[in-house]
């Protein structure tokens, strides 16, 4: 048993096929299906399964990658005690962030760094998916910023690591002449028969808009469809449609809009960081998550000062 196969079969389970797995690690589908066959030699119990036409892990091959993450973390343990003993340069680090975090943090983050020792070389990018989808990009990148509704199914646990950065509402936008725009805060029943602007199917806010309908007894007119936060609010502010918003990250953007705290609805979302628990022992990694850290407060504290 290699440490090489134990990584294979843990990228399995998180990305679920052969030639995902494949396009990950830069070899061919057909090396990882070698690798798969000459770790089953050592065991009795079977690791893996068909459905349908991909290759999935079994009950078996779960406990083998959770006990093999183990493993390749203590390595990586290791190697970082010789890094630190031996005081490397700092490496390259990767960070994605969904769309409204990057374009609030990511300035932030590199002005932060500049004032650190030894700076990383950090290599930015942005992904637009879905909550659930999330955890699999740590495959592709050493820091994950993530979003997820506080009532919604938490992280997976195993080989994933998650750093909370921060616990960001979302409030009603209004534009400044709206006649709810008087009130301190807002109630389901206030704003379910307005019109909205909110995001696609499957992304957040438009799963908030289902507990707003559900809470006010009435559906929610949807008119306008859009992820990006920056266009929502310039639509608010016409006037043609109201929508919910972060209340941190969004900043600039909400200029000439009021935000009001909704209450009944859990609209709440943790902002945090998803890792693979080895990674963490990288100095590199390390000093962009304090600087992260540090960016993300300040995020915060400007938000409630705007309020």
């Amino acid at each position: 048993m290699e440490i090489y196969q134990l990584e294979i079969l843990r990228e399995l389970g998180t990305l679920g096929s052969v030639t995902a797995v494949a396009e990950s690690l830069h070899v061919t589908p057909s090396a990882v299906s070698q690798q798969i066959t000459a770790l089953q030699r050592e065991f009795q119990a079977p690791l893996t399964r068909r459905d349908g036409r991909t290759l999935v892990l079994t009950e078996a091959g779960h406990a083998l990658a959770h006990a093999g993450s183990a493993v390749i973390e203590a390595l990586a343990a290791a190697a970082g005690a010789v890094e630190a003993f031996e005081q490397e340069p700092a490496g390259i680090v990767r960070v994605c962030g969904f769309h409204s975090a990057s374009q609030a943090i990511f300035g932030a983050l590199l002005a932060e760094l500049r004032s650190a020792d030894s700076p990383p070389a950090l290599r930015l990018s942005d992904e637009d998916v879905s909550q659930e989808d999330f955890p699999q990009l740590t495959a592709h990148y050493d820091l994950v910023l993530a979003h997820r509704l506080e009532h919604s199914p938490p992280w997976p646990e195993s080989g994933l690591r998650v750093i909370r950065l921060a616990q960001e509402p979302l409030d009603v936008a209004l534009p400044e002449d709206h006649p709810l725009a008087a009130r301190e805060s807002l109630t389901a029943a206030d704003v379910a028969g307005e019109p909205w602007v909110t995001s696609r199917a499957g992304y957040s806010p438009d799963d908030l808009l289902g507990a707003i309908a559900a809470v006010a007894d009435r559906p929610v007119k949807v008119v306008h469809r859009i992820n990006d936060y920056g266009s929502v609010a310039a639509i608010v502010a016409t006037g043609d449609a109201i929508g919910m918003v972060p209340r941190y990250t969004v900043g600039s953007a909400l200029a000439g809009l009021v935000l009001r705290p909704l209450t009944g609805v859990n609209a709440t979302r943790t902002i945090d960081l998803l890792t693979r628990p080895e990674t963490m022992h990288r100095r590199s990694v390390q000093t962009t998550v304090q600087a992260l850290r540090t960016a993300m407060g300040r995020l915060v504290r400007a938000g409630e000062a705007r309020r």
